[in-house]
Formats: C-alpha cells, sequence, structure tokens
C-alpha cells in the first residue's frame, strides 16, 4: 500500500467510524477546505513569514489536506494522477525560460 492510500483508508475508517460519510458531500467537504484554508492564513495574519508558528501551520495544513484527500477520494479522482497532471499543465503555462523567477501570471509574459 502506497503512501497516499494508507492515508484514504484511514480517512475513510476514522468517518465510518464516527458515521460521518453522510455530511461529506462535495460541496460540504469544499466549504470544510475553504474554511480551514482560512485558518491556515490565519497563522500568518500580522506575521512576517519567518515568525509563523509552524506548529498551528502544520495543523491547519493538515485539516485542508484531510478534506481535500476525501474531495479525491468521494470523486474518484486519483491523488498522484491529478497532481502531476497540473504540474504538467503549470509547466506548459509557466516555461521556464518565460517564468524563471518573475511572479507574473502566464497571461502577462
Amino acid at each position: 500500500m502506497n503512501d497516499i492510500e494508507e492515508i484514504l483508508k484511514e480517512l475513510r475508517r476514522f468517518n465510518q467510524d464516527r458515521d460521518w460519510d453522510q455530511f461529506h458531500n462535495g460541496k460540504d467537504l469544499a466549504i470544510a477546505i475553504s474554511l480551514e484554508s482560512a485558518e491556515l492564513l490565519e497563522a500568518f495574519l500580522w506575521k512576517s513569514p519567518e515568525n509563523v508558528p509552524v506548529e498551528k501551520v502544520r495543523e491547519e495544513l493538515a485539516d485542508v489536506l484531510n478534506y481535500a484527500f476525501q474531495m479525491a477520494d468521494k470523486y474518484g479522482l486519483d491523488i498522484k494522477d491529478i497532481m502531476l497532471s497540473k504540474i504538467r499543465k503549470n509547466a506548459e503555462k509557466y516555461p521556464v525560460s518565460k517564468a524563471k523567477g518573475s511572479a507574473k501570471k502566464y497571461n502577462e509574459f
């Protein structure tokens, strides 16, 4: 079993044990991701990046990832596949020759 499958198995078991699958539809998972992302942002509020409490980032990032993994699982999406596919798409949109060292969006090159 690979790492992603192990995480999904544990998430499924955790939710099944609590009968929480009934609450984990696509809409509510998307909302949960957004809310947890806001909590992640809160860790950075009024701080310089180097003064962020790493433990708070760790906790909130885990929440974001847990809900994102559950959403992928709910829709039968292969996490490795969608991540690598998106990286390839971004590589096309942001070729090294144009994007290296730049924060411009792809349509601003």
